[in-house]
């Protein structure tokens, strides 16, 4: 495994917090901070997109029922108003 030195700005109250917990767990505080990293883009790639739910009327390949109401009808049945 290839590593790379590099300079991070990190506040001081966070560095001693994660400087603490590393020598708690017995860990460098290099692997400390490549833990965190790995967990963010682990939880990014895994994070699920939102599909829309499927609200389709009828059967598929079948009639519209929606095809013979009127507007007013149509815009009652979307808002949950009784038909005119």
């Amino acid at each position: 495994m290839h590593t790379m030195k590099t300079t991070v700005d990190i506040s001081d109250a966070l560095l001693a917090r994660a400087k603490r917990h590393a020598q708690k767990v017995g860990k460098p505080l290099r692997a400390i901070i490549e833990d965190g990293l790995r967990r963010v883009l682990h939880e990014e790639s895994a994070a699920v997109r939102y599909r829309l739910p499927d609200r389709s009327v009828g059967r598929a390949g079948g009639e519209n029922p929606l095809d013979a109401l009127s507007w007013q009808d149509l815009r009652a049945e979307i808002y949950g108003e009784p038909r005119a």
